[in-house]
């Protein structure tokens, strides 16, 4: 049984699902960084220096008058938080456009690889069956 267990992670499917994993949980720190330090003040100027993190109605509860997300949870309020529902959703779209954008450009790679694979492939290959046997009646003709 530990014999199949290694085979099975030793497997090229199970170790590139890993190394996804613990690029995609790294990369998921840059996205989130890039929506909140980069992305969130761009949007915040556009709309008035509105920060959509921040953004939430109460439902029920108390909440100070301004007090942030966190202040109002931790005060015991029950909030609609669309604002984060928003950044979770620009959040999204970033990561899907650019996972999007390493996909196609992988996939082009593997393309030019493979073009590049045929094109040695044919110069080293040698005469087909048809070739030779052209070839044979070609020479029986004479």
């Amino acid at each position: 049984m530990l014999q199949e267990f290694r085979d099975f992670i030793a497997k090229g499917n199970v170790m590139d699902m890993a190394v996804g994993i613990i690029i995609g949980a790294a990369f998921t720190a840059i996205v989130g960084s890039l929506v909140a330090d980069l992305i969130n003040p761009i949007i915040g100027l556009v709309l008035g220096g509105a920060d959509f993190t921040n953004q939430y109605v109460v439902l029920s509860g108390e909440a100070a008058e301004g007090a942030s997300l966190a202040d109002a949870r931790d005060g015991g309020a029950a909030v609609f938080a669309y604002g984060s529902f928003i950044m979770a959703i620009i959040n999204f779209l970033i990561i899907a456009f650019v996972v999007f954008m390493l996909v196609r450009y992988v996939n082009k790679v593997k393309d030019k690889a493979k073009e590049e694979e045929e094109v040695v492939e044919e110069a080293t290959a040698g005469p087909t069956e048809l070739d030779i046997l052209t070839e044979i009646r070609d020479s029986l003709k004479k």
